[in-house]
Parts: C-alpha cells; structure tokens; sequence
C-alpha cells in the first residue's frame, strides 16, 4: 500500500505544480469605435503611377450599432492602374511574433482582397502579402499566419525574403483582382491571436 501512497502523491504534486496551459490571447491591432481613427489610416491607389482606381476609408455606424472601418471606391484598369488600397500609417512595431495569427472580422463584396504587412524597408512598392476571400454581404472571420506571408514588390514575389514579424509597423488591405467596377469591405475588428 505504500508504493501506492507514495505514487498518487508524487502524482497529484506533479499535476498541482504543472502550470496550466496558457489560454489563447486575443490582443486587438485596430479598434475602429470612433470616427477619428479613420485618420490612423492612408489611402494609396493606383494613381501614384497614373492610374484612375479611386477609393475612400470612413468609419460608419453599422445597424447594431457598433462602429466598422468602410473602405470602398472603384477599381479601374485605365491608363495601367488597378489597385486600391488602404494602409494604416506607421507608429512604431505593432508587435507581432512569429506563430501568431491575424484575424479580420469582414463583411465583403464577394471579391479578393489582399493583406499586407509593411516593414520599415527601402525598397518601392514592397510588403508581405496574404489574399483572403470575402463572401458578399456576409460577416466572415479571416484567419492570417503571420508566418505564412510572402515578400512582393510590384505585385511580384519575391523570393528567399522571410519576415522578422516584430519589424511590422504598418498593415493594409488592397484590392488589384483586374475586375474594373465598384468595391466595398467592412473591417469590424483586427487583432492578433
């Protein structure tokens, strides 16, 4: 009976000194609950290289009441565009590690957009990019792994680039999907799980 003693108490001392499983933390990147952080926020189309994409960020009351960042325009093919976009501007690391996912709360058009993370690098036209699908006029949660976002610059890939995630100082979504017409994405929420 004694070596039986001695193990169930070696035991419940293992399991009382094990620290629990850390929960998942939810750290939020962007609220959009009032109308000046449409301010923290850039748009950038087409038009720094001719093109005629137009585009705007507004925060907007939804009908629950709660506040969403809309970012809307139309995408035009003319004069060598088609991209528009809209980025958050730079403040310092946003703090993200490797292992980490972003998730976006998005009510869609049914088009493609793009994720982008921008790092405090020199090259034109340069970030980490990610597509996501949306689903038009539906509420969908995007799952992004930070470490499964691609170097490109100019729309192209660019090999052998591996992001330092803490680098990140900036996001943005784009649309480039070369189908010319009006667009619209609700971004409820940003945060990093």
């Amino acid at each position: 009976m004694k070596p039986l003693f001695r193990f169930a108490a070696v035991l419940l001392f293992a399991v009382l000194t094990v620290p629990a499983a850390e929960a998942q933390t939810i750290t939020s990147l962007f609220e959009f609950a009032q109308s000046s952080e449409a301010a923290k926020w850039q748009i950038v189309n087409d038009g720094v290289m001719g093109g005629r994409s137009s585009s705007q960020a507004s925060i907007v009351k939804l009908d629950t009441g709660e506040d969403a960042m809309r970012f809307a325009g139309n995408l035009s093919l003319e004069n060598n565009g088609g991209f528009a976009s809209v980025r958050s501007r730079p403040s310092g690391s946003l703090g993200l590690d490797s292992g980490e996912t972003i998730v976006l709360r998005v009510k869609g058009d049914g088009r493609r957009y793009t994720f982008n993370l921008y790092t405090p690098d020199r090259r034109t036209a340069f970030s980490y990019q990610m597509q996501f699908a949306t689903t038009a006029g539906q509420w969908t949660e995007v799952k992004l792994p930070v470490d499964r976002f691609v170097a490109h610059s100019f729309g192209r890939r660019m090999p052998n680039m591996k992001l330092t995630p803490s680098q990140v100082q900036s996001i943005g979504i784009l649309l480039g999907d070369k189908k010319p017409g009006p667009f619209e994405i609700l971004i409820d929420s940003i945060t990093v799980q």
